[in-house]
């Protein structure tokens, strides 16, 4: 469903700026030990955020359309899997972000990774009930599937090596689908990143130097696998008929490209490591290479 992005994306960024708009770096450096105001706080703001998201949402989305008994749908063929990508990266971000602000307040690693790195899951599978319960939609097994990846993902990493080595990562490029279906895949550009699955690409972005400790491999440099997918109007090829659209052909791209990670940059400003950490959940643009059934290998010099 396409307003769920918006919502995550909205989510990720107010949950980050409630500390990353503090100028003073002293505020924004992590304790050496537990600070109840602090971890008061954290909680408050993601109690009072999480709460205020879905009651919004229920009042301004789901009250618009008939309720239901609680059902489940098998959306697992639509976009691609374009979707269920998306959800691994918000749940992912949204975990890590929990995690971290648990970890600004001094709480034990292992709040942390329940609480914490938890908040993702525990946010996008109370979207997927109120989607259970509206006759208009259904609950997503799939979905739920690729929220407890995303929440996985970060966890295990955290479990075996104490840091992230793999960190999901976005990108966006424009494309020429958005303008057959504007209502569903968005009008303007802003409305495209949240909602053109088309140019969309998600990645999987690993710190090579993680993996071979004390070579000459720079700290910050990265080695991106990335997946998106074009060709797409609706959800399903089989609804394209019900639309005045152009028959395109439907495929599947896979990259392999560079990227930096930013968090591997050295700075003694907590506010830099902020602002950094933010921007980590987006892929740099480098030389790619594409490959997808429709046209073979390409080759880009930057990708975006």
């Amino acid at each position: 469903m396409k307003y769920k992005k918006l919502i995550y994306f909205l989510f990720l960024v107010v949950f980050h700026s409630v500390f990353a708009q503090n100028p003073i770096d002293n505020f924004l450096k992590p304790s050496d030990s537990l600070n109840k105001k602090r971890q008061n706080t954290v909680i408050i703001s993601e109690t009072i955020l999480v709460s205020g998201t879905l009651i919004g949402l229920n009042q301004l989305w789901y009250a618009d359309y008939p309720r239901s008994s609680f059902h489940f749908i098998n959306d697992n063929s639509e976009w691609l899997q374009m979707d269920k990508a998306g959800h691994l990266f918000s749940s992912y971000h949204i975990g890590r972000a929990g995690s971290e602000m648990l970890r600004w307040s001094g709480a034990s690693k292992q709040k942390q990774l329940i609480y914490g790195a938890g908040l993702g899951f525990a946010f996008l599978t109370a979207v997927e009930v109120l989607d259970g319960f509206s006759s208009q939609w259904g609950a997503s097994m799939g979905d739920v599937v690729a929220n407890a990846s995303g929440t996985a993902l970060y966890v295990s990493q955290e479990l075996i090596w104490n840091e992230q080595r793999i960190t999901p990562k976005f990108s966006f490029h424009t494309t020429q689908y958005a303008s057959y279906r504007p209502d569903v895949l968005g009008n303007t550009i802003t409305e495209q990143i949240l909602k053109d699955y088309n140019g969309q690409t998600y990645w999987l972005s690993v710190n090579l130097y993680s993996f071979s400790k004390g070579s000459k491999i720079p700290k910050w440099l990265n080695l991106a696998l990335g997946y998106g997918a074009e060709g797409m109007i609706t959800g399903n090829k089989q609804n394209e008929t019900l639309f005045l659209t152009p028959n395109t052909q439907r495929f599947r791209q896979f990259y392999l490209s560079f990227d930096i990670d930013l968090t591997k940059i050295k700075t003694k400003s907590h506010l830099l490591k902020t602002i950094f950490s933010v921007l980590n959940t987006v892929k740099i643009p480098a030389p790619t290479v594409e490959y997808s059934p429709h046209s073979g290998f390409q080759f880009y010099a930057l990708y975006f």
